[in-house]
């Protein structure tokens, strides 16, 4: 499988790069990852409800660019659906077997993901109902991604 993670904004702090570095280095077994990384928009502390939609459009469209037309989308949103660890290796490994081999996850930035965005995705993937900074969600996603790649061979990490 082929997966893409697209987020915004970059990552800064070493320990966030380092979970990350070590997660890629671990899923290798399993998929080519790609990251991909996209500017967020840079803008004031408080903004109105109208520049906050702005700001998401802004990053939206950097989002959507790095989406390719066959990849099946999945948007980490709050409003998404909520799977246990199981679930979300059954998600993926049924997405293999059907064809459906390239993923990309999609990670807004500190304001959430736009309108576009979550219309193009196949799947929404809520965490919980908490707010998590963006930069520690990448590394929750891709230890969950390869915690779903060690139960889909039923190997003892999941316990």
């Amino acid at each position: 499988m082929k997966m893409t993670l697209i987020s915004v904004g970059k990552i800064k702090e070493s320990f966030y790069r380092d979970a990350i570095s070590e997660y890629t280095k671990r899923l290798s077994k399993y998929i080519q990852l790609t990251e991909v990384e996209v500017p967020d928009e840079k803008c004031p502390e408080v903004l109105s409800a109208l520049e906050e939609t702005q700001v998401r459009d802004k990053e939206g469209q950097r989002i959507l660019a790095k989406i390719k037309a066959t990849d099946y989308c999945i948007a980490l949103a709050i409003e998404g659906k909520q799977l246990s660890s199981e679930k979300l290796s059954e998600h993926l490994a049924t997405l293999g077997v059907s064809g459906r081999s390239d993923v990309a996850f999609v990670i807004g930035g500190s304001l959430g993901l736009s309108e576009e965005v979550l219309k193009r995705a196949d799947f929404k993937l809520s965490f919980s109902p908490m707010t998590f900074p963006h930069q520690l969600m990448k590394v929750i996603l891709l230890e969950q991604v390869y915690r779903a790649y060690r139960i889909m061979i039923r190997a003892p990490y999941h316990k």
